[in-house]
């Protein structure tokens, strides 16, 4: 089991504190960028952007893909602030590490926070190249214990025990299917279950059945984490997946699932995510 006590409101505040020293921007909406789609960040105006090396008690990234700062400034009318790059328990990062910024970007003031990563796809119907509006997630390290929200509760960001069945806020996914329609994102948009493994490793043919069979459309190493604290500290979210790669069900078949081919996918479909994101903020 994984104790969560390290880090306390106050310790939370310092970082936030330190933050507002920096940039007197206030935001209200919280973007997580998974691997490969840090150029959402890029459409931020008026920004200021920190590496998070510079950032006191503030883990850094270390996964390519992930440029590792936070970037504050403008979507059309909201303020936001933009994780260009996350932290993974596979890193060797603690879960309440791994989900620190979500804290920290509540004590900034945010109401909502929309996480974006890259995924496996095990549905059968989802290709290389789809994205998912995440409706439910299968958090699987929690489920063995390992959580962000196991150890002593500070009451300062939420109460002992938290409901997720209502995690992804449904109005958030009906605003982004408006938008779908009307950028023409619809055509490969999927509404579907998201699970999360620890990782570092691409999952077993076995694995992925076992996953399949749990109700389980995408599967990825990220978000879960960060979405359980999100509704622990009393934030909207809303979540996308894309597809970087299909999952491996052959056991005759040469391909194997690869980093490269996740960061050229999400390439290739970067800039449609990045404006489907943009517009959902500036309609939140």
């Amino acid at each position: 089991m994984t104790d969560n006590t390290n880090f306390t409101y106050e310790k939370v505040k310092k970082i936030t504190d330190f933050l507002r020293t920096k940039t007197g921007i206030e935001p209200t909406i919280g973007i997580i960028c998974g691997s490969g789609l840090g150029g959402l960040a890029e459409l931020v105006e008026n920004k200021y952007v920190i590496d998070y090396a510079d950032i006191p008690g503030f883990p850094i990234s270390t996964v390519i893909g992930h440029a590792g700062r936070l970037v504050f400034g403008n979507l059309g009318s909201k303020k936001v602030v933009c994780m260009q790059g996350r932290f993974h328990a596979y890193e060797g990062h603690s879960m309440a590490k791994v989900t620190l910024p979500v804290r920290v970007m509540k004590l900034l003031g945010i109401d909502t926070l929309i996480v974006t990563n890259a995924c496996g796809g095990l549905n059968e119907n989802y290709k290389v190249g789809d994205v998912m509006i995440i409706k439910d997630h299968i958090c699987l390290p929690a489920l063995a214990g390992i959580g962000p929200l196991v150890g002593l509760n500070d009451d300062e960001f939420g109460t002992r025990f938290t409901a997720l069945s209502d995690a992804y806020d449904k109005d958030l996914r009906k605003l982004a299917k408006e938008v779908a329609a009307e950028l023409g994102v619809d055509k490969f948009l999927h509404e579907g279950v998201y699970a999360m493994q620890l990782g570092p490793f691409y999952e077993t043919i076995a694995e992925c059945k076992l996953i399949r069979n749990l109700g389980a459309d995408v599967v990825g190493m990220s978000t879960a984490p960060e979405v359980m604290v999100a509704r622990h500290c009393g934030l909207r979210c809303f979540g996308l997946s894309l597809v970087t790669n299909e999952a491996i069900f052959d056991y005759d078949t040469e391909r194997k699932a690869n980093h490269v081919e996740v960061l050229e996918t999400a390439a290739n479909r970067g800039a449609q995510m990045c404006e489907f994101v943009s517009k959902i903020c500036t309609r939140i």
